[in-house]
């Protein structure tokens, strides 16, 4: 009878193996780096999120040089779709009325579509999507619910996703639960998820670690593409 431990060791090889990534059915998902979450000035301001930059950046190049797709997100609010995002675990999705004050806990039109200055829902400067590049809006967490998203990514045969972004227990998760729902090999890219609280980070990859995706760094993501690009 195998060990406790031997068992551990079989099921991470397994997963290894049947996640390893081809180059040729392989995406990145790069989630909400956007203006609203990402300006000080933002209601929902998130400082971690500059914490991961630099390796979702280097993998968004490194993708882009190799002809990986890349898919944006953005989280989006409309005042014609009444949503629980809003109201009311959001309240600072809410349109703000005219003199009232704004900001976290208030209506503030956080990452409301058409809005200019620290609240817009576009993505940062710097990841700028380029033309021709996808990009997501969704009115909720999970970003194939009620998106294209499933289907541009059967479109163009895409079996592996790499998952980056945040927050790591909201957006990110749930969409991770609905890609391995639709049976995607998932590698959540460990120094490119973030969220507010460290230990919620650690319960979060170690959940995604054990029934549901692969873990690598940025650096190993790269290194093993590119060692199957030989």
């Amino acid at each position: 009878m195998p060990t406790h431990e031997e068992l551990v060791t079989r099921k991470a090889a397994r997963i290894q193996e049947v996640h390893r990534m081809d180059p040729r059915r392989t995406a990145l998902l790069v989630i909400d780096f956007q203006r609203s979450f990402m300006d000080p000035k933002s209601s929902l301001y998130v400082p971690t999120a500059w914490d991961i930059l630099p390796p979702v950046r280097g993998l968004v190049d490194y993708c882009r040089r190799a002809h990986l797709p890349v898919i944006f997100t953005e989280f989006t609010s409309d005042p014609t779709i009444s949503t629980l995002r809003k109201d009311p675990f959001g309240p600072e999705h809410l349109q703000p009325a005219p003199g009232q004050p704004t900001g976290w806990g208030l209506p503030s039109g956080n990452s409301l579509a058409g809005t200019a200055g620290p609240e817009s829902p576009d993505t940062i400067d710097e990841l700028r999507p380029l033309p021709g590049e996808v990009v997501i809006r969704a009115y909720g967490l999970d970003k194939f619910y009620g998106t294209p998203l499933d289907l541009i990514l059967r479109s163009l045969d895409v079996r592996y996703l790499m998952v980056t972004g945040m927050l790591a227990d909201l957006c990110v998760a749930a969409t991770v639960y609905a890609a391995t729902t639709r049976e995607y090999r998932v590698t959540a890219i460990t120094d490119g998820i973030t969220t507010i609280w460290p230990e919620i980070q650690r319960a979060v990859l170690d959940i995604f670690g054990r029934k549901l995706a692969r873990l690598l760094t940025a650096a190993q993501a790269q290194q093993e593409l590119t060692q199957a690009r030989g």
